[in-house]
């Protein structure tokens, strides 16, 4: 994981929140009711990196390497995408250095006039629209059914939604589709303008996904998908989401695009370099985020991150604010940097949270 200074960061609670953690603190508020949403991590096998004798990759960590704005080259998937072959080997019996394909994820900076995260880099994601329950949506991959069991759902409708959400907000923020002409194909190309009219009509809410699809006679490929996590907004804040993280590889031929509608820089970059990046204080990033990063530090490719999905325990987390000794509550002022609070997550095991509700 990244450095105590990154760790401080990012479990600060922003100072607007103070007040608010109090109120709720002494029941003179009620939380808001969070909305269903699904969030992305697109992955790919990244540009090569230096090994050395011993077999250790070569940290890097410029994170202007890698950044984009959106008004340049925004993010375009390139020779890297998910499934290309390593260009080299990781040291070998015989200690030869060499070079090796690492682990990188697509991000966004949300642009500060979003009410929600302002600034912050977060991966492609949103609410669930009520359309996503579409039943007539072609479907490959585990059914709706099994998709429940792995993302906590009672109800089989809210996981084919948020499958379905998590497909159409990759394409609405990424412009990558995972769906394709068949169960076993995927679209191959998305950068024309006719799927830029399609996007647009979409975030505009005069299409929806499922129409879209039918339109285009493209089947919903849930198995590009992996269930990786599930975070609840703290009852803090005023905009909350109950949100299922998915992993999912950049599809052969397909490349990100420059989207400016939420987002105003966009990146490929490894794991680590991006928590490094945190550390000095280069990108900001709220606790999801932050953690999704550092438990994929431990995969050293695509292939790795999902099979690390495939063996993870999804439980709900939820985190709360513990203030500290200056605002007469809690021992975690340890834990806070001079915001008066610090986010705290549940110990493991934990599974009280506040359910959301889909609109």
């Amino acid at each position: 994981m990244g450095g105590d200074g990154a760790d401080r960061r990012v479990h600060a609670v922003p100072p607007a929140l103070v007040e608010r953690a109090r109120r709720l603190a002494a029941g003179e508020m009620v939380p808001a009711t969070p909305r269903y949403a699904s969030t992305v991590v697109l992955l790919r096998d990244g540009a090569a990196s230096r090994v050395d004798a011993e077999g250790s990759l070569d940290a890097g960590g410029s994170l202007d390497a890698g950044d984009r704005s959106v008004a340049e080259d925004g993010g375009e998937g390139g020779p890297g995408s998910a499934g290309a072959d390593s260009v080299g080997s990781a040291a070998g019996a015989g200690g030869v250095a060499g070079t090796q394909r690492s682990l990188e994820v697509y991000v966004l900076r949300r642009r500060t006039t979003m009410a929600f995260a302002p600034g912050m880099y977060a991966f492609p994601g949103g609410s669930v629209d009520a359309r996503d329950a579409d039943e007539e949506v072609a479907w490959a991959g585990p059914d709706p059914s099994e998709w429940a069991r792995l993302l906590g759902f009672s109800d089989v409708r809210l996981a084919r939604a948020s499958v379905c959400a998590a497909v159409r907000e990759t394409f609405e923020e990424s412009g990558v589709v995972l769906a394709g002409p068949t169960a076993a194909s995927v679209v191959a190309d998305a950068t024309g303008p006719d799927w830029e009219q399609d996007r647009v009509a979409l975030l505009g809410r005069e299409l929806s996904f499922g129409a879209l699809l039918r339109r285009r006679g493209l089947v919903l490929r849930s198995d590009l998908l992996a269930a990786w996590d599930h975070w609840v907004t703290p009852r803090v804040e005023e905009r909350r989401f109950d949100t299922r993280f998915f992993l999912a590889a950049l599809p052969p031929g397909q490349r990100t695009r420059e989207i400016a509608d939420e987002a105003d820089r966009l990146t490929w970059i490894r794991p680590g370099d991006a928590l490094a990046a945190v550390e000095r204080g280069e990108m900001n990033m709220l606790p999801p985020t932050y953690h999704t990063l550092a438990a994929l530090t431990k995969a050293r490719d695509v292939k790795a991150a999902l099979t690390m999905a495939a063996t993870r325990e999804i439980r709900p987390i939820m985190p709360t604010v513990a203030l500290d000794s200056a605002t007469g509550d809690s021992d975690h002022s340890d834990e806070s940097d001079h915001s008066g609070a610090s986010w705290v997550l549940p110990d493991p095991g934990e599974t009280d949270h506040d359910e959301g509700v889909l609109r």
